[in-house]
């Protein structure tokens, strides 16, 4: 079973982290496992969060989910236009 993703103010500050190991002359490898996070993550991460605030990420994550909430809604009423259509031509 997976572990649970961090929040995004969480992985903010383990971008912040490595990033001031690096500072400090450490190579991103050791940087991340430091952070305890492995490189391809700090990529990814760094990908999707790089030169964000706090503040931006929550933005952005809420967002995120106000979307997936509002494409449910569209699809439910999509579908139930089409059952409309149908029960009205006589097609059941």
């Amino acid at each position: 079973m997976g572990r649970k993703g961090l929040q995004p103010e969480q992985i903010i500050l383990k971008l912040r982290e490595v990033e001031i190991q690096q500072g400090k002359g450490l190579d991103v490898a050791t940087a991340c496992r430091n952070a305890g996070i492995s490189d391809v993550t700090y990529y990814r991460w760094r990908k999707e969060y790089g030169g964000m605030k706090i503040d931006q990420a929550k933005k952005y994550k809420d967002l995120e989910r106000e979307n997936v909430r509002l494409k449910k809604i569209v699809a439910d009423q999509s579908l139930d236009i089409e059952i409309l259509k149908e029960a009205a031509r006589g097609n059941f």
